[in-house]
């Protein structure tokens, strides 16, 4: 279900690979569209020998205006080698950023399945890059926590204050307790948009509805008008939260899709406070009836709220008789 960005920060994706040194004789290199009109999006090579990032990254920096760049994204940075851990490339990134002083947007980890899938990125701590970039508005990382003991790093975050942070997302097969901790301990003064892929435990998405309190609660994000608490497989427990929490007041859409909400999820979010002030509820990738789907959309249609209950998915059963199994949208 993941697939290549093709627009980010409202703007056109442009892959950097296409204007880097033209070697075969007589062909053309296309023309540099100016920097600040793209996102550029840097990546290796998945069909060729690995190239070495770094070298493409600075070749990026001597080729464009890079006080210019606005949007920047880092797709496959391993090639067709082994897949690396992102550490490296973080580093080369952050070591630049006294170059790159416009830049207001990045995406870490623009990779799809056929390159690598979800659970297999390896991250680490990203919190250097928000420190690099004090004055970055939207971030957005896709990747997992470690999944066994054997893995030294994954996707991490350690409490900061950003002063200009406006959109968060971050994409995963499972988000620990301990990340979810240290963004909700975070000080986001200006965050409009968090939009956070719980996943399963078996890939490292550990955290509990306990956990989400800080964003729940209304208050330690005061600027925040977007809601996402996604892809869980818990989501049920999570929509039973947000029905009585007091973020909801202050929030002008809602997403709780990509996971395993069934009608005792939407029960409790009909039952609880109102959402007719909404102008979205984004429920799609789902496992709600469809006298539940129709329920929901007789309650807040007529509101004007928009209500996605698109991909309704029907749940599978175990060997045993009473064991049922319901599916996150992207876990491995």
């Amino acid at each position: 279900m993941i697939d290549d960005t093709d627009e980010f920060a409202q703007l056109p994706v442009t892959d950097f690979v296409q204007y880097q040194t033209v070697v075969e004789p007589g062909d053309v290199p296309d023309v540099l569209p100016e920097t600040s009109t793209v996102a550029w999006r840097i990546a290796l090579d998945y069909d060729s020998d690995a190239e070495d990032f770094a070298k493409v990254w600075d070749h990026f920096l001597d080729t464009v205006a890079p006080e210019q760049v606005r949007a920047l994204i880092i797709g496959n940075w391993w090639g067709d080698d082994h897949y690396q851990p992102i550490r490296p490339v973080l580093d080369v990134i952050a070591g630049s950023a006294h170059r790159l002083p416009g830049l207001r947007a990045l995406f870490l980890g623009d990779v799809d399945s056929e390159e690598c899938e979800l659970s297999w990125l390896q991250m680490c701590d990203v919190t250097p890059v928000l420190e690099a970039f004090p004055r970055l508005e939207e971030f957005v990382v896709r990747g997992c926590c470690p999944n066994s003991a054997d893995e030294e790093e994954g996707l991490a975050w350690r409490p900061v204050r950003h002063e200009h942070l406006r959109a968060l997302r971050c994409e995963s097969g499972g988000l620990s307790s301990s990340m979810v901790r240290a963004i909700g301990a975070s000080e986001l003064p200006r965050l409009e948009r968090l939009e956070l892929w719980m996943g399963v435990v078996h890939y490292g998405g550990d955290a509990t509805v306990a956990d989400l309190a800080p964003f729940l609660a209304g208050t330690r994000f005061p600027a925040l008008r977007h809601l996402g608490l996604e892809n869980s497989e818990v989501q049920d427990e999570i929509a039973a939260a947000v029905a009585s929490a007091p973020v909801v007041a202050q929030l002008d859409s809602l997403s709780l899709a990509l996971g395993t909400l069934t009608d005792a999820g939407a029960e409790a979010l009909l039952t609880g406070q109102p959402l007719n002030h909404l102008s979205r509820l984004d429920l799609h990738h789902h496992y709600v009836s469809d006298a539940m789907a129709q329920r929901i959309r007789a309650a807040l249609e007529p509101s004007g709220v928009r209500v996605d209950l698109s991909e309704q998915e029907e749940a599978d059963f175990g060997d045993e008789d009473d064991e049922v199994i319901r599916y996150v949208a992207a876990s491995e």
